[in-house]
């Protein structure tokens, strides 16, 4: 429990609620933020070595802040850890200057720590097609079985993330030839849907002796209950050892790996920019070096020249 004075402790509930009901930020980055304010407050308790109230915070200096970055960097944290850190501090300082709690302008003239951009680390075609298809063999009890083959067949197959097919409620399914999917921001897409996808589903459904209320969750764990990430993650994991696949091969590249295929079958990168949701096309971008680096290796593999000068 964080030592805040009083009017710094409504202030960091005010602006977890803000985040949660007003900006509807999903839980999963909430968690982050908070983690990295707190671990920010508890670092000036031992720098400052005084109480922390709102006014504290706006007596703060810019060496203030780079001694937190440097503390960070000395237990570990790497640049972009950092540089999510400068994200979350930003959004709290902003907020408790909108609403006329504090102000600090000493943040903004902090550089936040450079990231070498990182690209997309989707699985080859086989491989996914391997996942889709071994799916099954992971899971003993035949309905979790067909859920697990929905679920993983729903993101390839779709390019959901986990939590917006976990989203999805019972009265989505059947799946028609399309889906109204909600994204970051509250942000809704439309992506089409395979018969594979439909297939799937729809056997998951068939076999789920839970019953499955219209406004409750389309997928349920053993129990009945919203099938937790978690759950889902660790299903991935096991699939991953059955098949001997590196530890990139994760729910989310089943995303990324449904972009990927996309563009290397002449998708129009636009077209991929709305199926996945991206607010920017730049984020989109980043699969054209996945296909450009693939497309290095093919050379270096099969180029008579390539493992001599020329």
């Amino acid at each position: 429990m964080l030592a805040l004075a009083p009017d710094l402790q409504s202030a960091f509930q005010r602006w977890q609620g803000w985040l949660r009901f007003e900006r509807r930020t999903s839980a999963h980055t909430i968690d982050g933020y908070v983690r990295d304010v707190a671990g920010f407050l508890r670092f000036l308790i031992d720098h400052r070595g005084e109480a922390l109230r709102l006014a504290t915070l706006e007596t703060l200096t810019a060496q203030d802040y780079r001694a937190w970055l440097a503390a960070r960097a000395s237990d570990g944290a790497g640049a972009a850890t950092r540089a999510r850190a400068m994200s979350s501090l930003r959004s709290f300082f902003r907020f408790l200057e909108r609403v006329g709690l504090a102000s600090n302008s000493a943040l903004v003239t902090v550089r936040t720590p450079k990231v070498a951009p990182s690209l997309p680390r989707p699985l080859s075609e086989p491989d996914a097609r391997a996942v889709v298809e071994t799916a099954a063999a992971a899971e003993e009890e035949p309905w979790v079985a067909a859920r697990d083959v929905a679920l993983v067949t729903l993101l390839y197959g779709c390019g959901l993330r986990l939590g917006e097919a976990l989203g999805l409620t019972r009265a989505e399914a059947p799946l028609s030839e399309t889906l109204v999917v909600t994204g970051k921001g509250r942000k809704q897409r439309m992506v089409p849907v395979l018969p594979a996808v439909r297939r799937a589903v729809a056997d998951y459904l068939a076999a789920c002796p839970h019953p499955l209320p219209s406004d409750g969750p389309l997928f349920v764990g053993v129990r009945g209950g919203p099938l937790n990430p978690g759950v889902a993650q660790r299903q991935v994991r096991r699939l991953r050892a059955l098949l001997e696949l590196p530890e990139t091969a994760t729910p989310h590249a089943l995303r990324h790996s449904f972009a990927t295929h996309l563009l290397a079958g002449g998708a129009d990168l636009r077209a991929i920019q709305e199926l996945l949701g991206h607010a920017s096309l730049s984020t989109t971008q980043r699969y054209t070096g996945v296909e450009t680096e693939r497309l290095m290796a093919t050379y270096r593999a099969a180029h008579p020249r390539a493992k001599r000068r020329i």
